[in-house]
């Protein structure tokens, strides 16, 4: 009786499945199992400085950034804003690396912008330009190089916002003397 190796179609014939025979079970077995034994390339390995040990000690959003600080924080702002500027200070990277602001409204992203950070205590920031109209929620999350939230500031656009700025003495205590 032959054995089933020499049923294969193959066009040379029998004798080309003849050299698999010789092959022993432990060859097999070493060729199978030597490369789980052999180290993981550093391309495959998460590394140091892409994100995993940032945070962000500061975050705010703002009306404008002079001298790397920001100013006009809030968490509500009136329609005529114009634009708006999240400011991050990101601490913990080793080594250069980015973190991406990713703007929403109403849970829509509208912006994304990748910027660097180059060193273990950093300051950046973004802006986004308000259009007429776009009033209620919004927010900016901080991503860090491997796309995973790392902080997030939520903020409002709002008319109220706007008569609040107009009004005299808006968000004081009437005076109890």
């Amino acid at each position: 009786m032959r054995s089933p190796a020499a049923f294969r179609c193959d066009p040379i014939g029998p004798r080309s499945v003849a050299p698999f025979r010789s092959v022993s079970l432990a060859a097999l077995a070493v060729a199978l199992l030597v490369p789980l034994a052999l180290p993981v390339p550093a391309a495959a390995q998460p590394e140091e400085g892409h994100g995993a040990s940032l945070t962000v000690p500061d975050a705010v959003i703002c009306t404008e950034v002079q001298n790397r600080e920001p100013n006009g924080a809030g968490s509500t702002f009136p329609p005529t804003v114009d634009r708006l500027f999240a400011f991050t200070r990101i601490a913990g990277a080793t080594e250069p690396t980015h973190v991406s602001h990713a703007w929403f409204h109403e849970d829509r992203e509208v912006h994304r912008i990748q910027l660097s950070v180059g060193g273990p205590a950093w300051r950046t920031w973004s802006y986004k330009t308000i259009p007429p109209g776009w009033t209620g929620s919004w927010r900016v999350d901080v991503e860090d190089a491997r796309g995973v939230i790392i902080y997030s500031l939520p903020f409002t656009v709002s008319a109220e916002a706007q008569q609040q700025e107009q009004a005299p003495g808006a968000g004081q205590q009437p005076d109890s003397r």
